[in-house]
């Protein structure tokens, strides 16, 4: 069972800081606060906010502004493992991740952050999701970047819960791994220590292993790149929407209030006791009867006109048509949304109505700068664990053997659509390029995201194409001046 079956299991009510701390004998760096809002995100994403009822409904406001965060950082993504053989076994396992990158990597926008760690299985190299607030961090280095960490797995079999901790820590250059196993007959403990091997999926873990020579942790870890206000102290991340919380609620409840506008206003008839349907009911503490007045329902509900009039002089019936106010309800939701936009550091219109907006154009521009600023941090903190995961794979690769040894190098290109119109921006390149204004170089690095070696490799295989096809049909062409010097 993998890290992600085990979190929707009986372990989240079992384990907890406290079980753990006691285990293992450490104390993990996470605020009992911090626990508690990462609780909070994970209930709205999940649409399980406590302000929600029967009147109030979720906007899915979470997801959504998760999502749209994860689409404008990845959208025009562009990253690859090139240089060797051994490079293209890492390409493959890379692929393979890349693939469940934006559904996880969304989860972990609204929770606060993702971990990335990579595990050897039947010569391949697999990646698992683990998402904050379920993993257990034990200490950081100067940087703020996780160096120790408790994983935990769990099977249940029979009346029995059984649970591994996965313990990583880096010291020095030396890696760490340490697995120790429990057995609970309930959900209130870790239970007592048994050996691995009475687990028979664990029992061919190592209780202790040591790797020499390691740089980095062999696991990475992704964060949303804003300030943590929940625990100032602590390096963790919190969600993209945590600062807009309070917000959601508001628009959520005034979301419901336009509900209850339209349900409200809906066109009904007053009518007299003579025009309704009886229905009689027992009272349950006594014999006695009563008679309950309902409507006649869908349609039942036409009635024929019929000349007699009621005592007020205005017949049976009389219509109930009120107007509906919606557009001011409407427009009060819009500011609420531009304001969650601002908070969370979108460009107005990503989730609002653009046409109740009255913003100047030099307003837009400056919302979608701070929505590009926002995305290019995103892209910055992705590449960095991203580049850490594949490191991770690297030494594991090389623990297992699983390819030849050499080098790799990495590329990403992200794309800045997000403020500029990308065709447009490879228009004037291109024509800065035949001004010789940029080098070719540049260019090729730029439009397919390749590091300048790469992009060198591509511009000598153009020029022996070049001469290849000039020797070939025994001319050479006059030098207009396009080729690099």
């Amino acid at each position: 069972m993998n890290i992600i079956d085990f979190l929707k299991g009986a372990i989240k009510k079992m384990l907890g800081k406290n079980n753990i701390e006691t285990a293992l004998k450490i104390d993990i760096a996470i605020s009992p606060k911090l626990e508690e809002k990462i609780r909070e995100w994970g209930n709205i994403y999940e649409n399980k906010a406590p302000w929600l009822n029967k009147d109030v409904k979720s906007l899915e406001l979470g997801s959504s502004i998760s999502g749209e965060f994860v689409r404008l950082t990845i959208a025009e993504m562009k990253t690859e493992i090139t240089g060797s053989t051994r490079a293209d076994f890492l390409q493959e396992q890379y692929k393979r991740m890349l693939k469940n990158l934006a559904d996880n990597l969304e989860i972990g926008d609204a929770k606060g952050g993702l971990i990335f760690k990579p595990y050897v299985k039947n010569g391949e190299i697999y990646v698992d999701f683990v998402l904050q607030g379920n993993f257990y961090p034990i200490s950081f280095d100067d940087t703020g970047k996780i160096i120790s960490i408790i994983f935990a797995t769990q099977k249940t079999e029979g009346n029995y819960i059984y649970t591994r901790l996965e313990y990583h820590r880096l010291e020095g250059t030396d890696y760490y791994i340490s697995n120790t196993a429990y057995k609970s007959n309930n959900n209130s403990s870790l239970g007592k220590e048994i050996n691995l091997s009475e687990v028979p999926e664990w029992k061919n873990i190592e209780k202790e292993v040591k790797i020499e020579n390691v740089e980095k942790p062999l696991f990475a870890y992704y964060k949303p790149p804003i300030a943590n206000n929940v625990d100032t102290k602590s390096p963790l991340g919190i969600s993209v929407f945590a600062k807009a919380t309070n917000l959601i609620k508001d628009a959520d409840e005034q979301y419901g209030r336009i509900m209850w506008e339209y349900e409200g206003s809906e066109k009904a008839v007053y009518a007299s006791t003579e025009a309704l349907k009886p229905r009689k009911e027992v009272i349950r503490n006594g014999e006695n009867r009563r008679t309950k007045w309902e409507t006649p329902k869908l349609k039942e509900r036409l009635f024929k006109a019929i000349d007699i009039d009621g005592k007020d002089g205005e017949g049976f019936f009389k219509d109930y048509s009120p107007e509906v106010r919606d557009e001011a309800f409407w427009r009060g939701l819009n500011k609420i949304l531009e304001r969650i936009e601002f908070n969370v550091g979108l460009a107005y219109g990503t989730i609002s109505e653009p046409a109740f907006s009255d913003k100047t154009a030099t307003e837009i521009k400056t919302s979608k700068q701070r929505s590009y600023m926002t995305v290019s941090r995103m892209q910055e903190n992705l590449q960095t664990a991203l580049e850490d995961l594949i490191y991770a794979i690297d030494v594991l690769t090389t623990l297992y053997s699983l390819a030849p040894v050499g080098t790799y190098q990495t590329s990403f290109e992200w794309g800045d659509s997000v403020l500029t119109d990308t065709q447009v921006e490879q228009t004037i390149q291109m024509q800065e390029v035949g001004q010789g204004l940029r080098s070719k170089l540049r260019y090729i690095m730029w439009r397919y995201g390749l590091t300048e070696q790469q992009a060198q490799e591509e511009l000598d295989r153009i020029q022996e194409e070049k001469m290849s096809n000039q020797a070939a049909f025994g001319f050479t062409p006059i030098n207009n001046g396009d080729d690099e010097e």
